[in-house]
């Protein structure tokens, strides 16, 4: 196997990340904290637009971990969770004690099912355990049906724990995701649209809230002279030099997206006359999504027997990388025993979807390697 590994989603640099992380270097400031966290926690505000606030974060898990606490979820609390997401969805609600309640997809977003929704939330209510956050996911970066959901949270009282790590970038309606929830994150993973090699955010609605995630994030050093802590803490902030690259890397982020939006298109036109292939879409215009990944559902009634998983199979044979889409946490053993409202959609997504390589900085040569796999199986 001769030809270099493309790769599901790698980094891409701008190229001004290095000035960002040198000035760090040259003064000294390689703490968590200093001018590149401040700097780009500002530019995230300014993209994400709302009033909002922006305190950045070790990684995506800890600004859940933190959202779940500053909403007061506590041991014996049950949570609503999307379950087709990526475990770091689901796992801070168990650190916490709490249980999570799983909800299954609907077919158009992959994202949470409001009419599945309502009835975990109706059941909980019924059983004196009403749901203490609704945590829900723009899978792929396609934004899930916020208007329904957001009813729902809102009559029943329920904050929304916003999980935008893949969808920065995308938005509904013309407002970004990442400002919808009572309390929103993002991710900077070293996979994401933009990255800060690891890093997250946690986006807020008011100082005081980001206040309190940056004291939480920091140890929970109380104001003294000497360390006295009257809380627990963690340790979560941001470096300066990760806070660095994501400086530069917020300066190509709209670059980026328009690589991936094309990536996807790609792909549309590369499967519009194979039959039993859909590419995963916008459902109408009210729907922006930043198609971080590009995935496709295989019918094997419809493409001659041909599964997601030959197809992943023909890709890996030319060092092509790919990937199912996520599996549900309903479905996964460390969450065997938790509540699951819904049908079959999301395990039906899971058995018949891939995620094709997506990157920004996959070149013609690349496209034209996953083409050829795809005609050859295919036999176009």
């Amino acid at each position: 196997m001769s030809d270099s590994k493309i790769w599901l989603s790698s980094p891409h640099m701008g190229g001004n990340e290095q000035r960002f992380v040198q000035e760090a270097f040259d003064t000294n400031w390689v703490a968590p904290l200093g001018p590149n966290v401040t700097g780009f926690e500002k530019d995230l505000e300014l993209y994400l637009g709302e009033g909002v606030y922006a305190a950045a974060l070790s990684s995506g898990t800890a600004a859940l971990h933190l959202a779940l606490i500053l909403l007061g979820v506590t041991s014996g609390d049950e949570v609503i969770c999307q379950s087709m997401t990526f475990s770091a969805s689901a796992n801070p609600i168990v650190y916490l004690g709490a249980r999570p309640v799983f909800i299954d997809s609907e077919q158009e977003t992959m994202n949470l099912d409001p009419v599945f929704l309502k009835d975990a939330i109706l059941d909980g209510i019924s059983r004196g355990k009403k749901p203490k956050a609704i945590v829900l996911v723009h899978l792929y970066g396609m934004p899930c049906k916020i208007d329904a959901i957001r009813a729902l949270a809102n009559e029943y009282q329920i904050p929304v724990v916003e999980d935008s790590a893949e969808a920065l970038g995308s938005s509904y309606k013309g407002r970004k995701c990442g400002t919808f929830g009572d309390i929103s994150i993002l991710s900077f993973n070293g996979n994401k649209i933009i990255t800060t090699s690891g890093g997250g955010a946690l986006v807020t609605r008011s100082a005081a809230q980001k206040d309190k995630a940056v004291f939480l994030s920091t140890q929970a050093r109380d104001h003294a002279p000497h360390y006295q802590h009257s809380e627990i803490g963690y340790n979560y902030r941001m470096s300066n030099i990760c806070a660095g690259i994501g400086r530069g890397q917020m300066e190509v982020l709209d670059e980026h997206m328009a690589l991936r939006r094309a990536m996807h298109q790609f792909y549309v036109a590369l499967f519009s006359e194979i039959e039993g292939v859909t590419v995963f879409s916008e459902p109408n215009t009210d729907f922006y999504s930043n198609h971080w990944l590009s995935c496709i559902l295989l019918d094997p009634a419809r493409t001659g027997g041909i599964t997601r998983e030959d197809l992943r199979l023909a890709l890996e044979k030319e060092n092509i990388e790919s990937r199912p889409l996520w599996k549900p946490m309903h479905l996964q053993p460390v969450f065997s025993d938790c509540a699951f409202f819904g049908s079959n959609v999301s395990e039906n997504l899971f058995t018949n979807g891939l995620c094709l390589p997506s990157g920004s900085n996959l070149t013609d040569k690349e496209r034209e390697r996953i083409a050829k796999v795809i005609h050859t199986l295919f036999n176009r």
